[in-house]
Order: C-alpha cells, then structure tokens, then sequence
C-alpha cells in the first residue's frame, strides 16, 4: 500500500501589486506627460519611487478616475 504524498506547506501568496509608468497611465489616461505629473504633484494620483523611476500601482489609477467619475455624477 503506498502511503500518501508527504504534505507541502506552501506561504501564502502575497497580493501581486501591478506597477505602471508614465507612459503608461499616460496611454490609459489619453493625457500628456505634464498632466500626469501634476497629477501625482498635486496627490490626485499617489505614486511610489523606485530610485530616479516613478511608479503608478494600478488600483491607485482605478482609485483615482472612480472619484473623478463620482463628482462628475455629483
């Protein structure tokens, strides 16, 4: 009789957290690179740096046009 297969303990996986550039957010957005820049100036968009590199996490872009769109509809 075989015995069962020994049991694995595996870590949780941890969220993913999705980055975007510039570039990025400036494709999905429709917008230039001097919008999106004031955008993160002004803390209407949160970003985090990694060295020199600005990164967008994709939630806070979702965050961020689910309040436009709610005080377009205000």
């Amino acid at each position: 009789m075989a015995s069962p297969p020994p049991t694995v303990l595996r870590p949780e996986a941890a969220p993913v957290l999705d980055l975007l550039t510039v570039p990025q957010v400036m494709a999905r957005l429709q917008v230039g690179h001097s919008a999106v820049y004031e955008l993160l100036r002004s803390g209407q968009l949160a970003s985090i740096a990694l060295g020199r590199a600005r990164r967008i996490p994709t939630h806070a872009l979702t965050d961020f046009t689910r309040t436009r769109l709610e005080q377009a509809a205000a």
